[in-house]
């Protein structure tokens, strides 16, 4: 663990903040090479990017500090809801914050919905599996205590009491690498525009729900009925993805 990378001066740059935004450029940038394979150029992709980076920090900020208000924010100053360098962007909530901002330039720029959802899909896996990275830097969503031969331990976090816990944060980044890798599959083969995002909702919810097992960084009032908060959102986004799985190929087929 350790979460600085460097000092500029009195600018302190961690680890955290490097890896979440090479995440964000890796992504933006496969993106824009797959773009033309679904007849949108590469530069719609690029143009969209910043919207997504905004609308992806706030939502996963948004989210993070609604989640562990009690724990972390409630008793400190409002500025600390602004730190995000210190760490603390749960996906979830930035996967929501990105999705109402597409949403919002889909419309603006004219863009084909479902194509482009295609195109980014599988980008939004591996600029997950490479800000996964940044988390384990950092020491935070580390898992439940264990002592298997891959235990890690984080010496300055707490609340770990440095026990040996399970590396969560390299189960989701090699988890995720392999659903990029099965998504750009996927993309050079699609029979019809959605699946592929249809895909990724599918498969994250199922990964996600499995790492959540071994995740040890919850209170216990955030446990209900025996599942996390991510438990739930997956829920609900794996339904969806069924949904348009179901949806999707009879819209292809009217239109045909």
């Amino acid at each position: 663990m350790h979460p600085v990378a460097f000092q500029l001066g009195r600018l302190t740059v961690t680890w955290y903040g490097i890896l979440v935004a090479v995440g964000f450029l890796a992504g933006l940038w496969t993106a824009s090479r797959r773009a033309p394979r679904a007849g949108i150029a590469p530069e719609t992709v690029l143009d969209l990017g910043p919207w997504l980076i905004v609308g992806a920090i706030l939502g996963a900020r948004a989210f993070y500090v609604i989640s562990y208000w009690e724990e972390s924010f409630a008793n400190e100053p409002w500025t600390e809801i602004f730190m995000i360098h210190h760490g603390g962007l749960v996906f979830y909530g930035g996967f929501i914050g990105a999705g109402l901002t597409y949403m919002v330039f889909v419309r603006w720029r004219r863009c084909p919905f479902w194509s482009l959802a295609d195109v980014i899909a599988p980008s939004i896996a591996l600029g997950h599996a490479i800000g996964r990275l940044g988390c384990l830097m950092n020491g935070c969503c580390y898992g439940k205590a264990c002592d298997l031969p891959w235990a890690i331990h984080f010496p300055l976090v707490p609340e770990t009491g440095g026990a040996g816990v399970h590396p969560t944060q390299l189960y989701e980044a090699a988890l995720n690498l392999g659903l990029y890798a099965a998504l750009a599959w996927l993309f050079r083969r699609r029979p019809f525009d959605g699946v592929v995002f249809a895909g990724y909702l599918v498969a994250y919810a199922v990964l996600r729900s499995f790492v959540e097992l071994f995740r040890g960084d919850y209170a216990s009032t955030q446990i209900v009925g025996g599942l996390t908060p991510a438990h739930w959102i997956s829920v609900a986004l794996f339904a969806a993805g069924l949904l348009l799985f179901w949806k999707l190929p009879r819209r292809a087929s009217r239109q045909a």
